[in-house]
Formats: C-alpha cells, structure tokens, sequence
C-alpha cells in the first residue's frame, strides 16, 4: 500500500508527535535501555542541526551503549509510531541528520572494528567509527580505506555510508559504494538482515534483490534515458546496481550486491548495524604538483588535460580560499608555500605510487604539459611529505575555511555537488558564474576537478531574500546540468537541500521506482521519512535554522549588552566583493556577540582527535554538550530565545559550559573562527551576575592582590598541603579538590628579593632603547613571581647573559597584573581595572620599541587577546603590539642576529608540553627552535591536548576527574614513557598537572636555559 505523501506545510519528518507520546517515548527507553536518554530542551536542540542550512527539534535523543539498546529503541519507536534517525558525526551538508524523529547517536559507542581479514583486505567496523581512527588501525598493515572525505578526522563511517561518501581520490579508488562489500542492518520491523553478494544473500535479503531487480527491468528504457552517466551521481537509491550507469562500476566483475543499496540511503531504508569494507593499499610514495593559474578558466579548462597525465587527485582551490586561508594564521605558512604570485586559482595535482623516483617524471609531465598550454613556470613542486601533509589539510579545510566570511551572508550549500564531464567543466563555471551575478551573488568554488564535481557555494543571507534566490539560482544551474548532461547531485547526497530535485533529474517513473524500494524496506516510513521519498521543499523558510521574517517563527535575537567588544563581528558582507562594514554597523542587538556563536556551521571539526588542541572536554567525554558545536549551538539557541527567555543564564547554559577550559583551540583550529573560550567570559559575565560569584570564584580571582600579603605568612597556607584535615576543609568549604596538590607559597617571592641593580629604571630603559641598545621589559605575572620565582630569575640571567638591559613593571603594593584570573571567573569589569593599570604601565615602553616579555602563555597573551576587547582603546593595541612570550622573543632576536649565548650541551632527551595558549597563538614552533640552541638537543613536542589543569579548573573537586583523564590522554602517558627525558612545559598549570600525575618535574624552558649557561656572551 502506498504511503501518500504528507502535505507541503507538514512534510514527513518535520512535525513533532504529541507531547504524550514523546513522553511515552522517553519512559520507555529510560526503563528499557543502558543508554543515555536525552530529551531536555537543549539536549535536543544540540542535534537538530547538522552542517546544513536547516534545523528540525528532534522527538529526542538516545546515545546507545548497546546493540540491544538500539534494537529495543527501534521496537520501542515503532510502537510508539515515532520515526528513527540514526546518526554518526553530524556533518551532513543537506540536511540528512536533522528531523523530528527519535535521534540515535552511534558516534560514542559504536566505533570499534569487529573483523579485520588481511588476505581478503576487507575489514567490518560498527557505523560510529571515524575514519581517521579506522585508518590509524589500518596503517601497521600497510593497509587504508581510501574514501579520503575532507571531513576524514571526525565523519563516521554509517554517515559516509549514508551520503554514498566520495572524497579527493575518488578518480582512481570510486566513491563509498564502490568500496563496500557488505552491510548488516535492521529492517523497520526489528530483523536484522545481512547484504552482500546476490549468489549468498538470505531469504530476506534475496526477496529485496527480486523487487529491485523487477524494477530495473520495467524501467530499464527511463534508466537508460535519464540516468546520469558520471560517476559522481548520488542522487535517489542505487537502483542501477543491476544495469550499471556509472563510468565505473559498481564490482570489478559486474557481479551485484545488494548492500550497495543502503550506500547513499541517508538512512531511509535501515538502520545500520555493521559495515564490511574493501581495503586498498597504503600508497608508499606521493608527490604533488600546485599548478598557479592566471584566470578560474584556466583552470577548469586544464582539469580534462592533466587527468590524463593519470594523477590520484586533481582538486581545486579558488581565490576566495587562498585569501581566507591567507588570513588564517594557522593556514598561512602552508598555503604560502604553494603560490606563485597571487594566483586566480591552484590545482593540487597528487601523483602515488610504489617509490618518489619513479613518481618524478610524473611531476616533469605536468610542468611539460602546463608549459604546452601556455602556462610555463606555472607548477610548485613538493616533492616532500610535510609540505604535501600541510597542504592537503588546508585543502581538506577548504569548506569550513569558506564558511568563515563575516556578517550574515554566507556560502549556501544547494548546487553545490553538480557533476559535469570535464570537457563542459569550464563552460559549465562561466555559465553559473553569470547565473549568481544575475542574483547579486558570487560564488565560492573549490573540490574535485578530477571528477567534474566542484563545491561551490553562493554567498546568501537566509535571514533576508536567501530563500527565494536560493530557489532561482538552483533553477537555473538545473538547465545548465541538463544541458552538459551531469548530475545535480554528485556528492553530498540529497537531504533536504536536493530531495526535491530527484524527480526533476530521474524523471516521474523512476521516482516511484524508488518509492517502491522504500515500501518494500521500510513500509512504516520509520526511517528518516522527509528524505528522498516525499521531500519537503529546499526553500521551506520554517526549516531552515536562520529562519526569515516570513517563516512561522522567524530567527531573532534577543537583546543583550556584551561585556567584552564583538564589534568586530558585528558587520555585514558584500555579497560580490566580500567587503565589509565597518565595525558596530551589523545590526546585531547583542553587538555582534550573536553573530560570532553564529560562525558555528555545525561542521564538526572540533569532534577531531588529532593533534590540534580542540576540543578536549569532547575527548574524553565524547559528548556533544562538551563540544565547541555543542556549546556553539546551545549558545545560540539561548540568545535566539528558543529554549526560553532566561535560558542564557540559566543552570543548563551553565552546565553546557562548564567543562570549557578555556584552551583556546577552537580560536586557532576553528575554520570558522569560533572562540568559545572568549564567549565562555561573556557567558559566564552574565550568569554571575544574576546568579552572584561564590567563595571560590572570589579567592581564585583576588589571588594578585593578596599574593603579596599570602607571602609573608607562607608557613600558614601552606599546611592546607601537609594537614589532611585541612585538604578535606578544604574541599568541602571552597570545593578545591582534596586529591590536588596546591601550589607552594614562598616568603622569597621575585619582587620581595629582586636586587634593584638587577633591573634598570622605565625612563634608562627609553633612553637605551633610543640609542639602539638592546633592551626588553621582563614582564613577571603572579604565578612566577609568587610561586616559582625561580623561572622569572632564570629568565633575568639567560637576557641579561645575552646583552639586554632589563626593566621590570612593579607597583607599590603588589604587582601588576593581567587581569586573567578575573576573566576566567566572569569578572571583567575588575579585569579590566587590572589589565588597565598593567598596560598603562607598559605603553610608554611599547611605544619606545621595547619588547614586553612574559613567561607565563596565559598571562603575556591576555596583552595580545582580551586587552584588545575590554575597551581600553589604542594603548591596548600598542601593547599588544610589543607582547612576546620568553620563547618568541630569543627566537625572533637569534633571527636578526642579536642574540647569541653560549651553552652547554646536553645529553637527554628533551620532551615538550605545549601551553593551549601557546599552541592556540602559533607559539609553540619557537620554542622548539630555541631548545635547538642548546649543543646535542633534540626536543620531541608530545603530541598533547589540554593538559586537564587549565588554571583553576583541574583543582576543583568536580572537575578533578574530567582533568586527570585530559592528562592522561596522551600528555602523562608520553612523560612516563620516557623517564630519563628533561620535560619543558611554560605553563605553571602544566607544569603542575606533570608533577601532580607523573610524579615529574617539568621546567620551563628559560630555568633550562639557564642550567646551561656557559659563559655570558658579549653584547
């Protein structure tokens, strides 16, 4: 019997059931399941979104620990009537993973590999494992699953199961479908069937294969016809396994199996139980060719040549990238690498195979040809694997770099994976370049030259007129698709953006083919209904998540005064030029805070474990509350007044928040720029102040004004250490962990033993500086100069050894301070009273030229970060100007030849723990380079996260956990397994957390330096 569809205002998929029944729903699977159930507002608001343009409230969410939990909730669901969706990592760019259906996330779980068969090289893995992750466990065998999606180190393999995944090397190893060789999956009513090979398949599976194989015959005249005959087609289902379409076929013999089926499903036919994959061999040797192009043409008109040279990947990278890539710090030095001049474009030409020489003349082949199309000296050779590594990752990036364009414009995913043959690929670009002119827009390209799939995306406002251009513009690139004989949708599957236009490309009987396929699987429309089947409209306003004025409930901000400067975002965009307004003229009632939380694109690379920073509470976790996204979403969702009207003060923001550490990771590795450590001091700004600061907060954040005081009693506090009673008063009172140690007060602090001789006076050091002498301000913060007084003197000897004269900021009573321990507990007006007097202070020194040097990367960056938006004005941004950790400073004076000393050699091992801060401001690189001064170093920088302290919050009682299991994902571990190494670590919380977890003393690099101090050198 046939489902009729639902009607366009409530399109399957897109309604709530009734509140008892979601009720019902969530009593049953709490008593019937081990898994957590998730039904709270917030909880639900965190997974109605993916990396699309659209957002549905799911019924709920279930994060199984089970196979049982996921068949009961199936059972459970379907009795209940309420639709399933599963979900992996949630970076569908359609749509695919959002809907009002009972989520069901595999990402925490359901990540392990089952069967690995290294003679058949197939392996079978659970649909929550990462690609990344799969990979790493394929490596030793020479062994890799070679479906490269630039989402790679956070996509789970069900999701790229689901979208029919293709990825950069998809010219020589096929798309997903191509790579699988079986699934097991349940059906609607609970049975769990395997797919694989017709000649083996069950009774259950072989009466499937009859449907479909009928199907094809009685439409065999319209496949032929309409069907797409790319290989990046991966529109509607894979009805064609039985008379291939594709330029490559689905198996090598032309056998059929029938799990290539559910490939590019989204979930509509099953739910995935298991995957059986097929392995390719690890290439040995790649080298890479970055072809410069004077005009986008050129490039695309290049593509059909260079394919034939036989590379592995050709992909594109457009001028938009480059000059967003450009503007990324982190992304600079790699991108720069690959240009020569300011190209148009660039095509990343990768050659693979068994050894580098044999690959050489690969590389001389596109310079000759590049030169035969009039393009000589036109190709970057990188015949290395680091440059090659680097560079492919800003590739990779590509995406989310785009994504980072500020104001409310963005690049709109919808046309964005229409497949063409290579010989129209330039026409086709000119043709939809004039297509987003006629609309006010430009397009922002890069992708799969190789394949005829370019990624390209106009920019649109879908608060505004986004919808409705957004419906033309994809009218119009349809007849040019029709007219080239491509695919409108080539890689990114349908979901929402494209499920509408399956009919358009297949054609009215082909659809009910596929119809069919989905009653005979699935005849309850439990799985994922809305999707393929019966669509809703692309440009249903009520869906998308910046819903327009016109939508039932249109987006809007609340009001809100910020505490901390957002003006920066607060801009609008020129949708053509992408120049923007000046600062402040937005619009935005929160000043611009609203439109930073909404950078979040929801594409996911903070759920990435590789050996960036971000995001360590999800590392361990696995959670998607502790989570940049998750955060970012649940953030926005409050502002926007969708989980009511206090809900950004409230206890659940709060408890989203919590297990930020403020490592700022999300600020460098972000693509999109989220700085959820910098949103976290507006958050908790404003719920303190409603909710008021306790004991704790006040004593963390006072500690520099009473540090002075502290100190002459240090006998006294420091029983809190040797008295159990006290560790446990402790605990209870102030919620300090009784487990953690507290750093050690001491009465010979640096100011208190500071030998004036030592330092000179502010106006000896203009003078100096006006001559030409060398010259640098020691800037000594509370940690070091309280606690380890021993770094902030070390630091003074190694200088003072090199030549510099030195000045030091002191005050009266106490001493000058950054203001972080204020900030870090919500207190920004009295941060900013801190920072002030510090940077007045420093101002006259800065604008002399003289170079302010810190020790402690969360106290000196502060002068580089917060300082500039806590509206201190220009003085700020002098100082800024002149801040430079111990480590940039010697790295920069060594490069201009200033800076030389004699050291003795060392013997050790040398490991390095990279501060957050430091790694999130790209200063982790020198002091590797000033650790290579010493005779006979070889520092290893340990491949860290978070070490877990993040400055007070590993010492607090409930966060003590948490921050052991940061540690020990990799940091302690790494320091265990090398027990004769010297440990360098800058951070005073780093160094704690080492010596707390490893039993270890870790130093910072100026006391090593110092330890090895020869004789002093001249100046």
């Amino acid at each position: 019997m046939r489902i009729e569809p639902a009607s366009h205002l409530q399109p399957a998929g897109t309604v709530l059931p009734p509140n008892e029944t979601c009720e019902a729903l969530a009593r049953r699977l709490a008593a019937e399941t081990q898994g957590e159930v998730l039904f709270d507002d917030a909880s639900r608001g965190r997974y109605a979104t993916d990396a699309s343009i659209y957002q549905i409230m799911p019924v709920g969410v279930l994060v199984p620990k089970t196979e049982r939990d996921i068949a009961t909730a199936i059972d459970v669901a379907r009795d209940l009537k309420v639709p399933v969706l599963a979900r992996g990592g949630g970076t569908s760019q359609c749509g695919q993973t959002t809907g009002a259906a009972l989520v069901i996330d595999n990402s925490k779980h359901f990540r392990r590999v089952l069967d690995l068969d290294l003679d058949r090289r197939t392996v079978t893995v659970e649909p929550g494992i990462v690609l990344d992750h799969l990979n790493a466990q394929l490596k030793p065998h020479g062994l890799w699953y070679p479906v490269d999606v630039s989402t790679s180190a956070q996509a789970t393999l069900g999701g790229m199961a689901g979208n029919n995944s293709c990825g950069s090397r998809s010219i020589a190893y096929g798309n997903m479908v191509h790579n699988v060789a079986g699934a097991s999956a349940w059906l609607s009513d609970g049975e769990l069937v395997d797919f694989g090979p017709v000649s083996n398949l069950g009774a259950r599976a072989s009466d499937i294969a009859l449907h479909v194989r009928q199907l094809v015959l009685q439409h065999r005249g319209e496949i032929h016809a309409r069907w797409p005959k790319v290989m990046r087609r991966v529109a509607g289902y894979n009805l064609d396994i039985f008379d291939n379409q594709s330029e490559k076929p689905y198996t090598a013999d032309g056998s059929v199996n029938l799990a290539h089926l559910l490939i590019g499903a989204e979930g509509t036919l099953a739910y995935t139980r298991s995957l059986t994959l097929k392995l390719a061999e690890l290439p040995r040797a790649k080298v890479l060719g970055v072809v410069n192009f004077p005009s986008f043409r050129a490039a695309m008109d290049s593509a059909q040549h260079i394919v034939k040279l036989g590379p592995t990947a050709v992909e594109l990278v457009d001028r938009t990238m480059i000059e967003l890539s450009l503007a990324n710090p982190a992304f600079r030095p790699t991108v720069e690498t690959a240009l020569i001049g300011r190209p148009a474009a660039i095509l990343l030409v990768e050659f693979s195979g068994g050894d580098k020489a044999s690959l050489l003349p690969r590389l001389k082949d596109l310079v000759d040809l590049m030169g035969e199309l009039g393009l000589p000296g036109s190709v970057v050779e990188m015949r290395d694997d680091a440059p090659q590594k680097n560079l492919w990752e800003v590739r990779k990036a590509g995406l989310n770099i785009m994504m980072s364009l500020k104001g409310d414009g963005k690049p709109v995913s919808f046309i964005e994976d229409c497949a063409v043959p290579l010989e129209h690929l330039a026409d086709y670009t000119d043709g939809l370049t004039e297509v987003f002119a006629r609309h006010g827009s430009r397009g922002t390209w890069y992708a799969h030259a190789s394949v005829g799939t370019l990624h390209v995306r106009p920019i649109l406002d879908m608060r505004t007129d986004g919808g409705s251009k957004m419906r033309a513009i994809a009218e119009e690139a349809g007849a040019l698709v029709r007219k080239y004989k491509g695919a409108f949708s080539g890689e990114h599957g349908d979901g929402l953006c494209r499920g509408e236009w399956i009919e358009w490309q297949f054609g009215p009987a082909i659809n009910e083919a596929f119809r069919s396929i989905k009653q005979k699987l699935d005849p309850i429309n439990l799985f994922n209904p809305g999707k393929i089947i019966d669509p809703p409209k692309m440009d249903d306003g009520a869906l998308f998540r910046f819903a327009p004025a016109t939508a039932p409930k249109p987006y809007r901000r609340i009001p809100l005064t910020p505490v901390l400067d957002w003006s920066a975002w607060n801009v609008q965009a020129d949708p053509v030029t992408e120049a923007t307004t000046a600062p402040g003229t937005g619009g935005d009632l929160t000043g611009g805070f609203a439109k930073a939380v909404e950078m979040c694109n929801n594409n996911g690379h903070c759920r990435k474990f590789d050996a960036g920073t971000m995001c360590p509470s999800y590392r361990v976790t696995r959670d998607e509350q502790h989570l940049t996204r998750g955060r970012a979403n649940t953030l926005r969702l409050a502002i926007s007044g969708q989980l009511g009207p206090d809900a950004f003060t409230s206890e659940a923001m709060h408890e989203t928040m919590d297990l930020c550490v403020g490592c700022k990771g999300c600020k460098r590795d972000c693509p999109t720029g989220v700085d959820m450590a910098k949103m976290k001091i507006e958050f908790l700004a404003h719920y303190k102040k409603k909710h008021g600061h306790t004991l704790k907060d006040r004593l963390i954040a006072r500690l520099p004004d009473y540090a002075h005081l502290a100190s002459r009693v240090p006998w006294l506090l420091n029983l809190r250490n040797s008295v159990p009673a006290a560790r446990w008063l402790g605990e209870k009172v102030l919620g300090l962990s009784a487990r953690r140690s507290l750093p050690v007060w001491r009465s010979d602090t640096f100011w208190r033993a500071a030998d004036a001789s030592t330092f000179a006076s502010r106006e000896q050091a203009i003078a100096a500086a006006r001559e030409g002498r060398k010259v640098a301000v020691l800037f000594v913060d509370t940690f070091n100069g309280n606690f380890e007084s021993q770094n902030a003197w070390a630091a003074a000897r190694v200088l003072k050894s090199a030549g510099y004269l030195l000045h030091t900021v002191q005050k009266d009573r106490g001493h000058h301070c950054c203001g972080r321990t204020y900030l870090a507990n919500g207190m920004v007006d009295e941060a900013r009273a801190r920072a002030g007097a510090l940077i007045d202070a420093l101002v006259p020194l800065a604008e002399a030229g003289i170079a302010i040097v810190g020790l402690e990367p969360s106290c000196l960056l502060t002068l580089r970060d917060e300082t500039l938006v806590m509206g201190l004005g220009a003085k700020a941004d002098k100082v800024a100007g002149q801040a430079l950790l111990f480590e940039e400073f010697i790295a920069r004076e060594v490069k201009a030849g200033r800076f030389r000393l004699a050291l003795k050699a060392v013997d050790q091992p040398i490991l390095l723990h990279g501060h957050c801060h430091q790694k999130a401001f790209g200063a982790v690189s020198p002091i590797l380079d000033v650790l290579k001064l010493i005779p006979g170093a070889k520092p290893e920088l340990i491949e860290s996260s978070c070490c877990g302290m993040a400055g007070s919050f590993g010492y607090e009682a409930a966060h003590y956990e948490v921050s052991m299991q940061m540690a020990e994902a990799s940091l302690l571990p790494a320091v265990r397994c090398s027990p004769d190494a010297i440990v360098v670590a800058d951070g005073t919380s780093c160094r704690h957390q080492i010596a707390d977890g490893a039993q270890r003393e870790a130093v910072h690099v100026a006391v090593l330096l110092d330890r090895q101090l020869a004789t002093p050198a001249s100046s």
